[in-house]
């Protein structure tokens, strides 16, 4: 795994040992910048089941200027924060290590996020849980552009109910990036 473009180009970074994340691949991580590549820049950034922190340090890498990162798994905390150190991002970022509730209640003392990316385990029910918080939420500004990666089988129908819009669907083999707003 590695940070496609952006002045940390190249640069490798770990992944969390064990079969219990699964890292976005090349492909998919760029096709998603190059769909944000114009929002990018100046942004605040939140990475939500953050993993080994690949998105958020790629956000980072493109210009984003700041990033937080949540992630239950000691593992993966330590490796996003090793990849931060080795990007030299520490200075530009904050590491949340709690349960996902915990970690959205801590970070409603933060500024409103620009971009807010999640990519929850499959099939355990998050991505309504999630944005329904979010879509109540003082971190979500009226145009704060919300990215859901998911099953290609996972229903968003429920998006309308809690206040939310789907903008836009990118679709892959196994998996679809979901594009949210406020209505």
């Amino acid at each position: 795994m590695r940070v496609i473009a952006g002045s940390k180009r190249h640069f490798g970074l770990k992944t969390v040992p064990g079969k219990n994340t699964r890292p976005t691949q090349d492909r998919i991580k760029e096709t998603l910048f190059n769909i944000l590549q114009t929002r990018i820049y100046g942004t605040r950034f939140l990475d939500l089941f953050a993993g080994s922190g690949g998105i958020g340090i790629e956000a980072l890498s493109r210009g984003a200027e700041f990033a937080v990162f949540v992630d239950n798994s000691k593992e993966a905390v330590k490796t996003i924060e090793e990849n931060l150190a080795h990007t030299e991002f520490t200075e530009q970022s904050l590491v949340f290590s709690k349960d996902i509730k915990a970690s959205l209640r801590a970070i409603e003392k933060l500024e409103p996020f620009d971009i807010i990316f999640i990519d929850p385990p499959y099939f355990e029910g998050y991505e309504r849980e999630v944005l329904e918080y979010l879509a109540s939420s003082s971190i979500v500004k009226e145009d704060t552009l919300i990215i859901m990666e998911a099953d290609l089988h996972t229903k968003f129908d429920f998006l309308e109910e809690i206040g939310l819009k789907a903008v836009r669907v990118k679709e892959y083999k196994t998996n679809m990036h979901v594009f949210i707003e406020k209505m």
